[in-house]
């Protein structure tokens, strides 16, 4: 009877160490993860048609100016500026300049007379998602400047 007592409790014993070896059983993953730069730029849309056709008298034709559009910036880096360019140069006797809000932390550079030569026109941009930014856009002319048939330019925003 003591050696059938022996046998079960070491039979139970035997259970139980084998439930609890089954419960410890253990799988392992290895997780691979990166952060790349990202620095995107998006607009609203085109400004409507700068059109200059009026003047104070004895003084130069009155600007047109827009503000309709927007832009919105992402850069998970740190002192980056977004550079303005045309494509073509605009023709003799006027002038575009563009004025872009600068998101939290950056600076604007005010208005900057566009060319086809990349310029700053906000700096020292670090790690900000923000939009809605307010682009500004006013075309001037001199009175040397004939009637002109209606024309386009490309700007481009870039990231650097």
């Amino acid at each position: 009877m003591a050696k059938c007592r022996r046998s079960s409790l070491m039979l139970a014993g035997l259970v139980l160490g084998t439930a609890h070896v089954a419960a410890a059983q253990s799988a392992t993953q290895t997780v691979t993860f990166e952060v790349q730069a990202i620095n995107k730029i998006a607009v609203s849309g085109n400004p409507g048609p700068l059109v200059i056709s009026t003047a104070t008298a004895g003084q130069q034709p009155t600007p047109a100016t827009d503000a309709s559009t927007t832009y919105d910036i992402t850069t998970n880096e740190a002192n980056k500026s977004i550079q303005v360019a045309l494509d073509l140069a605009m023709p003799a006797g006027l002038t575009l300049k563009i004025q872009l809000a600068a998101p939290t932390g950056a600076t604007s550079a005010g208005a900057v007379t566009l060319s086809t030569i990349p310029q700053n026109a906000v700096t020292g941009i670090s790690n900000v998602a923000q939009s809605g930014l307010t682009i500004t856009y006013t075309l001037t002319a001199s009175v040397t400047v004939p009637p002109t048939a209606q024309q386009t330019r490309t700007v481009t925003f870039t990231i650097i």
